[in-house]
């Protein structure tokens, strides 16, 4: 038995928070490491003791090993644990965490090298009688053997990055014409995401569901697995609602996977928790997808239906202890369900998003857990993954656990950068998910393959936001100790005030006349509409509100004068009242300047001064956020100038390069 006292966190965000919580809860004193950029995060402060371990980027912090074995030594911790993502499947890290003395909590290192590459643990699998998706996944890497082995397979079939996970390097091929350029792009992303271009080639199983079952294993031939996991619903092969138990599971088909799962852990030796991922056909016939060697994103959905701590378990078997349970020990209870999210741009394709966090006040109540590593005032940086937080939820039935979901989504309050929220309430609350019918085609299916558009401003919510707007400035002043009476600040020689607003909602301008017409009532006149709203109560960000005699709860905050933030059933808007700031001149957009996005590296600049190019043509490609992002030309036109270069570093709105108009350029002719 191997005993250690203080424990490592070689990771960050919500992930670290949640595994300091539970080894400090058990007694051990907690080390957190830090890039520049996380000085201030939340694992840092809830830790015993950190360690800097860099500059921001990961290349140069958490994907460092020697950065972090030198944190554990100075620091006096015993055991590293990775948690998911960095260098959690890193069979060299593990390596290194034994040459130096460590308790690395998590498998051996063996185990990670075999299972994180699909090609070898795919022809393992095989060896161990678990069901195997038709495909190639041999050493040769020849663009003419993997040609001719697509063509044996069948289309359509997927690409995919034989190291690595998490969508990248991965792509469907529906014909054989589309081969070529599938690989080279999946070769490129997997490239620069995981070090390898090896690729491996499925048969593509049509909208199946993707099911999961966690296994578990000690050193002392204990091998058990705690029930599925249903990960289906899934927007570019990344998941975005995980729940436990699955909708479709019987108790006969839990058995045969169980047991398949089982066998793939036997069959390295494993230690530790681990995920084994299944495809599940609409016959009832399985396939083994991949095995994760690591605590997986969504473990809380079987934390919450089992009542296992699996971060406990973890560090229990690290430390030579049996596991104390046996099959008919894990009891499944109830129905919990997993959302992830994410600082991104919903009506922009998805795109991740930066910006300082104004406000985070996460749900609370029965059957509500959020698992978070953000606070307000925090930055989200440009070095990480955009996921910034685990909206979970239980109930006794399946239904219980979608309705607690949707209402914890509905009263977490995230102000300040966009999110994906109020898509995961869609996804939530779409008839199809909650039919428990969802495939891995369900999203593209019901909303599309590229973006979901803004719910459009209405004049309630406009009229709304001119009211606290109006009310938090009458606060200020009140407030201010000017010595101003606040019974009359609503009244002139002529009666009540009005107030002029001006909010731009998809242009043209929004004009609204606030008038007071009573304690806390006020009238908003849009052109021929008028809106009644009462302040009934308001308090920490929240106001009970009565609009035309309706009441709602409106979550809000104001950043800075003439700025709101605003959030009505889930749905977050952000408005400027104009007539608080100067007339500003702007250019319109897509005159041929062609913007960064966001921070990130410039992997390609894809054309010179002179091409001409078309609207659509792919322009450059930027990394952020462990995504690869095409940058296109919106207009049609000759590139008159490149500003960046490739392999560079540049920061959101920076210029990359500019576009001179056709249209323009034959008036000058």
């Amino acid at each position: 038995m191997t005993l250690f006292k203080k424990i490592l966190v070689a990771n960050r965000g919500e992930i670290a928070v949640r595994i300091i919580r539970t080894a400090k809860a058990l007694g051990y004193k907690t080390i957190a490491v830090y890039s520049e950029a996380d000085a201030q995060a939340p694992h840092v402060k809830l830790a015993d003791d950190a360690v800097c371990i860099g500059p921001s980027p990961v290349s140069e912090s958490y994907l460092v090993a020697e950065k972090i074995i030198e944190a554990a030594r100075v620091s006096g911790a015993e055991a590293v644990h990775p948690g998911y993502g960095f260098l959690s499947e890193n069979a060299n890290f593990s390596k290194a965490c034994d040459n130096a003395g460590l308790v690395f909590i998590g498998p051996t290192a063996s185990s990670i090298e075999l299972m994180g590459n699909k090609a070898a643990a795919k022809r393992r699998m095989r060896e161990a009688n678990v069901p195997c998706i038709p495909g190639y996944e041999n050493k040769e890497q020849s663009d003419a053997v993997l040609v001719n082995a697509a063509n044996e397979i069948g289309f359509p079939l997927m690409v995919k990055a034989a190291a690595g996970g998490g969508g990248r390097g991965m792509r469907l091929v529906h014909v054989a014409d589309d081969l070529l350029n599938a690989m080279n792009s999946a070769r490129s992303e997997a490239l620069n995401a995981f070090g390898s271009d090896e690729l491996i080639l499925e048969k593509a199983i049509i909208n199946p569901r993707h099911v999961e079952v966690q296994v578990f294993a000690d050193t002392h031939g204990n091998v058990l697995h705690f029930a599925e996991r249903d990960c289906s619903v899934q927007r570019r092969h990344q998941k975005v609602v995980e729940e436990a138990p699955c909708p479709v599971m019987t108790e006969d088909l839990r058995a045969r996977m169980g047991e398949a799962a089982i066998d793939a852990a036997k069959s390295i030796s494993y230690r530790g928790a681990g995920t084994v991922e299944f495809l599940l056909d609409t016959s009832g016939a399985f396939y083994f997808l991949e095995m994760n060697t690591r605590l997986q994103v969504e473990h809380p959905v079987t934390e919450m239906i089992t009542g296992l701590d699996l971060v406990a378990l973890q560090i229990k078997v690290a430390q030579g202890e049996a596991l104390g349970l046996t099959q008919d020990d894990v009891k499944l209870n109830g129905h919990a369900m997993e959302v992830r999210l994410y600082a991104e741009d919903p009506a922009q394709d998805f795109l991740p998003v930066t910006g300082k966090i104004d406000l985070w006040k996460p749900a609370s109540g029965k059957g509500v857990r959020i698992d978070a590593g953000i606070a307000s005032g925090q930055e989200i940086s440009p070095f990480y993954d955009p996921m910034i937080a685990k909206v979970i939820t239980w109930g006794e039935t399946r239904d219980i656990a979608i309705s607690r979901l949707i209402g914890a989504l509905k009263s977490t309050r995230l102000f300040g950068t966009k999110t994906n929220k109020s898509f995961l309430i869609d996804v939530l609350s779409n008839e199809t998910f909650q039919a428990g019918a969802a495939t891995t085609a369900f999203i593209a299916e019901e909303f599309g393959e590229g973006g979901v558009p803004d719910t459009p401003l209405s004049m309630h919510e406009v009229a709304i936001a001119a009211v606290l707007q109006y009310h938090t400035s009458r606060e200020l002043i009140r407030n201010s100790g000017l010595g101003v009476n606040y019974e009359l600040m609503n009244w002139n020689s002529a009666g009540y005030l009005e107030t002029p607003f001006k909010y731009c909602v998809d242009k043209p301008h929004m004009d609204l006349t606030l008038r007071t017409a009573g304690p806390e009532v006020y009238e908003i006149i849009c052109a021929d509409q008028k809106t009644t709203i009462e302040l009934i109560s308001i308090e920490e960000g929240e106001a009970q509100i009565s609009v035309n005699g309706r009441r709602c709860l409106v979550g809000f905050f104001v950043p800075e004068d003439g700025k709101i933030h605003l959030e009505i059933e889930g749905r977050t808007y952000h408005l400027r009242n104009e007539n608080a700031f100067a007339a500003l001149a702007n250019e319109d957009a897509g005159g041929g300047h062609v913007l960064a996005p966001m921070h990130g590296v410039l992997l390609e600049v894809l054309v010179s001064a002179g091409d001409a190019v078309s609207k659509g043509d792919k322009l450059a490609v930027l990394e952020a956020m462990k995504m690869q992002h095409e940058i296109c030309a919106d207009i049609d036109g000759v590139v008159s100038s490149v500003q960046a270069n490739s392999n560079s570093q540049i920061a959101a709105d920076d210029l990359i390069l500019q576009i001179e108009a056709a249209r323009a350029k034959e008036q000058d002719g």
